[in-house]
C-alpha cells in the first residue's frame, strides 16, 4: 500500500470512496449518515492544495495498472492536534489495516499549515469525533490507541466540532471526541 497526498484527478474517487464507505450504517438505522453527502470537489481540492488529505492506494500491478486509491483521510489543525475530519476506507477493502495505516500516517504529519511541531519538535496529539456505538467507529478507534474525552477535557476548537456536529443532527446517536497522545505503538 502506498499512502500519499492525492493528485486532483484522484479526488472524485475519494468521493466515491466515501459513500460506499457510508453505506454499512443503514444497516444500523442510520440512514441520514449513509445518505449524508461526501466533501465537494471544491473542499477536497482546498484540503488537497493545503496538503491536508492522505491517500491510500493500491500497489500497482506489474505493468502498472492497478493503482487507485481505496482509502482516504482528511485533517486539520485544531488547537495544537491533528484533527482526523473524516477517514474512510472503500468496503471491498475493509478489514486490512489502510484505515489504521492512514491514521498512523496522520500522526506523523505537523498540525500546522506552517509545519511546525509540537513544543518538543515531535509528534502532536490526534484528535478527531465519532459515534461511540458504531463497531468500526470508536470501538476501533479505542483498540489502536485513542480514549474518549470527558466533557472537562475538551478544547475550544473540539466543542466548536461538537456543537456543529450536534446542529446537523449527528447527535441523534451517541457521539464522542476521542485523543490519541504521540508515542502510541499498539
Amino acid at each position: 500500500m502506498i499512502i500519499q497526498v492525492p493528485a486532483l484527478d484522484d479526488l472524485p474517487t475519494l468521493r466515491a470512496i466515501e459513500r460506499a464507505a457510508g453505506e454499512p450504517f443503514r444497516a444500523l438505522g442510520m440512514a441520514s449518515v449513509a445518505d449524508d453527502e461526501p466533501p465537494s470537489l471544491a473542499q477536497l481540492t482546498e484540503f488537497q492544495r493545503a496538503g491536508r488529505v492522505l491517500a491510500a492506494y493500491e500497489e500497482p500491478g506489474p505493468g502498472g495498472e492497478g493503482r487507485r486509491p481505496v482509502g482516504y483521510l482528511l485533517w486539520e489543525p485544531v488547537d495544537g492536534c491533528t484533527h482526523i475530519e473524516q477517514v474512510s476506507v472503500h468496503p471491498d477493502r475493509a478489514h486490512r489495516r489502510i484505515g489504521r495505516a492512514l491514521i498512523d500516517r496522520a500522526m506523523g504529519v505537523p498540525p500546522m499549515p506552517s509545519r511546525q511541531w509540537g513544543k518538543d519538535g515531535g509528534p502532536v496529539p490526534l484528535t478527531l469525533t465519532t459515534f461511540t456505538e458504531v463497531p468500526w467507529n470508536a470501538p476501533y478507534y479505542a483498540r489502536i490507541g485513542f480514549r474518549i474525552l470527558p466533557e472537562a477535557e475538551l478544547t475550544p476548537g473540539l466543542r466548536a466540532i461538537r456543537a456543529h456536529e450536534a446542529a446537523l443532527g449527528l447527535d441523534r446517536w451517541p457521539r464522542a471526541a476521542m485523543r490519541r497522545e504521540p508515542g502510541w505503538s499498539g
